[in-house]
């Protein structure tokens, strides 16, 4: 896995061990640049789930002013800090959380945090075609504290498998969806009034 465009292009991310962690792969991470464009340059940007911080170092990377990357397992918080010191990009606009992401949805929120993009690529849910989704994916939709941490503007980028059918609320209209062997890559902005 690798940083895959911008001033650090080409680096090599390590990934933390364990089945846990299932990093984006570089084809998705391609689409989903190559679709967001220059809109990345100067934005601050949220990465959720981080994983091996791969996204929002992706993000640093491409121009992004700022990226605050959440993530609750030590081990893999490690591996994100061995990555970013690995790509050579700077450390001051990046922004480490160890910490759960639903109560980081919430510190972020009270401290009136905005961001233009929010990326989430949590760990895959289950098949749930004849009931409603039980994943990281649907439970972070479902959050009341994510739509305000948008600015008016903002994008959200939530992965999923395409066995789990989310369900998304009045709260959220999509606007893209890229599709890539079993990722489903879903485009997301607040709906009129949210």
């Amino acid at each position: 896995m690798r940083i895959t465009g911008g001033f650090a292009a080409g680096r090599s991310l390590r990934v933390p061990k364990g089945y846990a962690v299932r990093p984006t792969p570089d084809l998705v991470k391609q689409a989903i640049f190559n679709r967001l464009g220059s809109a990345i340059i100067g934005a601050d940007v949220l990465e959720l789930f981080a994983g091996s911080g791969a996204l929002g170092l992706e993000c640093l990377s491409r121009g992004a002013a700022r990226v605050v990357a959440v993530e609750k397992v030590p081990s893999h918080a490690a591996v994100i800090r061995q990555n970013l010191l690995a790509t050579g990009l700077p450390a001051d606009p990046y922004e480490l959380r160890v910490q759960d992401v639903f109560v980081a949805l919430a510190r972020l929120r009270q401290a009136r945090r905005r961001f233009q993009f929010v990326f989430a690529d949590p760990p895959f849910g289950e098949k749930n075609l004849d009931r409603r989704s039980q994943s990281p994916s649907q439970a972070l939709l479902d959050h009341p504290d994510l739509p305000g941490l948008l600015q008016p503007d903002g994008l959200l980028i939530l992965g999923h498998s395409k066995r789990d059918t989310l369900t998304a609320p009045a709260t959220w209209r999509e606007v893209r969806v890229l599709r890539h062997g079993d990722s489903t890559i879903r485009f997301l902005v607040k709906a009129a009034g949210a």
